[in-house]
């Protein structure tokens, strides 16, 4: 977060929204900023004996920061009491006179991020680790397992033509990315219409229709402090109807190598013991009906799709509108997904 809290969250006027939820009384105690808000602002804090945690969007978010809140609080809402491991809910404000923008109170999540650092027990046994590459495969098979319509969300998305729609929008956003000086072009990820052309081709006729996360990787599961099951999946801000293929398609385009290796920093430490991806994708498949005969066009559009995102900052990066170090390594980065691509085009299979 590049604002202060104190910016973003007037603490008399969340009490006084409190005091009208029935959530607790009195002064709101010992806020503290949490790691891994890098865009939307995360604040623990207690009242009355109960830590909450608040979520809210920066002053000047990329994208319209409200609706992201709205709708992560309708997901989690809605995912109350399913099998699928998240925050759970406390109560969600979309009137955003209240803090200036809408937002939504959680339980805090007993667990870590493994990609900021394993404690000694997941460190100390390779067997515990592997069991965690698992954990985040039954994790993406349980969300594949929700039935929207059953929660809520049967209108959360467009799903006619979803497949149809991936490649022609990203690279129109591709394409867009010209309007930054100085932004050396598409050519500089490497052959970036074959791979277009062959996820064209090769597009699935038909998908059956289910939760996404939209961005399912290891730095947005939390895990348990005493094992190496999931205590939550964070970050729903990208969750849609769509085709939750898509989500374990991105779990393989962000896995790590067998060696460790990435195609960004985000590699828990030590890497040893943690499955490769064709024992991920097994074990997905023992939770999950769904026709993975597939599923290396799913990895393919992964890669693809990630890296014109990642490439938007480098774009910003050579036109002077972000940090030119980060746009780099972020390209480097976009580099590593096109190079994964075209290796799967040839091996039609994720490794």
């Amino acid at each position: 977060m590049s604002e202060p809290w104190e910016a973003l969250v007037d603490l008399p006027r969340l009490a006084q929204w409190m005091d009208a939820q029935g959530l607790g009384e009195g002064a709101i105690e010992a806020p503290t900023v949490l790691a891994g808000g890098t865009q939307n602002l995360l604040l623990r804090f207690g009242r009355s004996g109960r830590d909450y945690v608040l979520r809210r969007p920066p002053l000047h978010p990329r994208i319209d920061g409200n609706a992201t809140m709205r709708r992560e609080i309708r997901v989690l809402g809605a995912l109350a009491g399913s099998e699928v491991p998240h925050p759970r809910l406390v109560a969600g404000c979309t009137d955003t006179g209240v803090l200036g923008a809408a937002f939504y109170l959680m339980e805090p999540v007993a667990g870590f991020n493994a990609c900021a650092g394993l404690p000694a027990l997941h460190a100390g046994d390779p067997a515990l680790r592997h069991a965690m590459g698992l954990a985040i495969a039954d994790g993406a098979a349980a969300l594949g397992r929700v039935v929207p319509a059953a929660i809520g969300l049967s209108d959360l998305g467009r799903l006619d033509g979803f497949l149809e729609r991936q490649v022609p929008r990203w690279r129109a956003q591709l394409a867009g990315y010209a309007e930054f000086e100085g932004w050396p072009g598409a050519a500089s990820l490497g052959d970036v219409d074959a791979v277009g052309r062959w996820l064209e081709a090769h597009r699935p006729a038909s998908f059956v229709a289910g939760l996404m996360h939209g961005d399912y990787h290891l730095a947005n599961v939390m895990y348990r402090h005493d094992g190496p099951q999931l205590a939550a999946i964070v970050d729903w801000e990208l969750a849609v109807q769509g085709d939750p293929l898509l989500d374990l398609g991105w779990l393989l385009a962000t896995w790590p190598g067998a060696d460790g290796e990435a195609v960004g920093p985000d590699v828990p430490r030590p890497w040893e013991g943690f499955p490769k991806a064709d024992e991920l994708i097994e074990r997905y498949a023992q939770g999950s009906q769904r026709d993975l005969s597939q599923l290396h066009w799913y990895a393919v559009l992964a890669c693809y799709k990630l890296a014109i995102l990642l490439e938007g900052s480098h774009a910003r990066a050579c036109a002077g509108k972000a940090d030119r170090a980060t746009g780099d390594r972020l390209h480097a980065m976009a580099r590593k997904l096109f190079e994964r691509a075209a290796g799967w085009i040839d091996a039609r299979a994720p490794r």
